[in-house]
């Protein structure tokens, strides 16, 4: 097979071609060795080579639904069995962990060859992916942008051609943001559709969901018929599709009322290429039959914003805890970047009363936006309020990482309370992400769909939401879209040269 066959496949077709004998998955794994070893100086995409255990795999009889195809798994809160799941951090790097999580044992079940595991930022607590640990990865489509984050060397070995899949999770736009950003499609499923077991309960209080991130569909699809589910002793259980999610890939959606806007609903600007995008698919989508409404929820978006940040700081202060008991010490300023340990000192400086307040107004607007849906099928904004930013361009300055390091120094979350820069860092991020973040605190299923690309030539998604529990329907008009406007032939240019001599 040659890179060219490799790129014009989905994870799919690969596993077709193994099954019917004309590829083999020794021959797979090392043209996505080759690639990685081609592309990863250049994107930073992928952070550790799981290269004897691929080859040990590889040499398996091929079985399962993706046998023998490469794939890469993100290297944050699933546990793979010998290796690391460092979270970006130093205070991980090195802690080998000895059995695999519930959902990293479906996803092996699936036949994939796992490769390595990719960039993120630390703790998965940004959109953008330029640990200290790990460094900047890097946009395929135009390396001094980002990838988006935190599944940014997910998305960026994907869109590159490493892999025709790879691992990602979402507590905040965590996969749809780095699929608009380098132009895949990357579904978040309601929440608790996929397992957490054995270590770990409710992410974020149901927020994080785990999948995957693609170039097709159906690619999706497969995966979540193959990882959904709870696992025994699971804090939520939700009912099980109706039946097998590929099967909605390819059926009618059918007539669909759906609601638009490209008003924030966090923030206060969006730019004019992502305007372009949901009115260019607002036209597609008349065009398809489908009744198309100018509307939104409503919401406080200032209320929101503080109380997703409270909650996450609570979380990442309960994180450390246990990181802590599963090292044997306290975790020090040093272990941590400035943010995630100012983050943490703010989180423990909570009283329960203020954490229970917010989860509180998350659940009311919850309930909000629940009621919105009783009218609408679905909701179509932009994913993000601007293209892909340059590689930088997101981070805190040099004087504010610097006023993080010093009010870490003190120790006071208090302190860092009352200065009030930690909210001002999020409310900058939420100028950025003024519709994913919502839909990880309401639990509903949302996608963003690669359909448009700017003058530029970066990608631009778009995002729809359903109702709660319904992947089906934005599974069925993915699949409608894909078919409508095809995005799976169109790939960085980068992604061309691997493998060429």
């Amino acid at each position: 097979m040659t890179h060219d066959e490799y790129l014009a496949c989905d994870a799919t077709r690969l596993a077709e071609l193994v099954r019917a004998g004309e590829v083999t998955p020794a021959e797979l794994l090392e043209i996505a060795l080759a690639r990685i070893a081609g592309l990863n100086p250049a994107l930073n995409a992928v952070v550790r080579l799981m290269e004897d255990d691929a080859r040990r795999d590889a040499r398996r009889p091929p079985f399962g639904l993706f046998a023998g195809v490469p794939f890469l798994a993100k290297d944050l809160v699933s546990t793979y069995a010998g290796h690391p799941t460092s979270g970006a951090s130093r205070l991980l790097a090195r802690h080998v962990f000895d059995h695999n999580s519930e959902l990293v044992r479906r996803v092996r079940a699936t036949g994939v060859t796992v490769v390595g595991k990719t960039n993120l930022p630390e703790w998965g607590l940004v959109p953008y992916t330029e640990s200290e640990l790990w460094g900047a990865c890097r946009n395929p489509w135009a390396i001094d942008h980002t990838p988006g984050g935190s599944s940014g060397g997910s998305a960026a070995a994907v869109a590159a051609g490493m892999v025709p899949m790879a691992g990602g999770g979402d507590g905040g736009g965590s996969i749809r943001i780095p699929a608009s950003c380098c132009g895949l499609f990357g579904l978040k499923p309601t929440r608790a559709r996929t397992p957490t077991g054995p270590d770990l309960g409710l992410l974020w209080r149901g927020a994080v969901v785990e999948h995957v991130l693609t170039r097709s569909v159906r690619d999706s699809a497969t995966m979540l018929d193959a990882t959904h589910g709870s696992d025994p002793g699971a804090p939520i259980q939700i009912a099980p599709p109706l039946r097998p999610v590929l099967a909605e890939v390819g059926e009618s959606p059918g007539r669909l009322r759906i609601a638009w806007t490209t008003a924030p609903l966090l923030g206060g600007s969006v730019h004019p290429d992502c305007v372009a995008a949901v009115h260019d698919a607002v036209q597609l989508l008349g065009d398809l039959g489908h009744d198309l409404v100018e509307a939104s929820p409503r919401i406080d978006g200032s209320d929101f914003a503080r109380s997703f940040m409270l909650m996450v700081a609570s979380e990442l202060a309960a994180d450390l805890k246990d990181v802590g008991d599963l090292i044997g010490r306290t975790p020090r300023r040093a272990d941590l970047e400035p943010p995630t340990w100012a983050l943490a000192l703010l989180g423990r400086s909570l009283s329960a009363a203020k954490y229970a307040h917010a989860l509180r107004r998350l659940e009311l607007i919850g309930r909000s936006i629940g009621a919105f849906f009783t009218d609408h099928d679905l909701l179509l904004t932009p994913t993000v309020a601007s293209p892909p930013p340059r590689v930088g361009d997101l981070a805190p300055t040099a004087a504010e990482t610097l006023l993080l390091r010093l009010l870490g120094m003190f120790g006071s979350g208090k302190l860092i309370e009352a200065v009030g820069l930690l909210e001002r860092l999020a409310g900058e991020a939420f100028e950025w992400l003024p519709w994913t973040p919502i839909f990880n605190a309401t639990g509903q299923p949302a996608m963003s769909v690669p359909l448009h690309w700017n003058a530029a030539g970066l990608p631009v998604g778009v995002h729809f939401v359903a109702r709660f529990g319904d992947e089906a329907t934005l599974l069925r008009l993915a699949s409608q879209l894909e078919s409508a406007r095809p995005w799976f032939g169109r790939l960085p240019a980068l992604a061309r040269t691997a493998g060429r001599s």
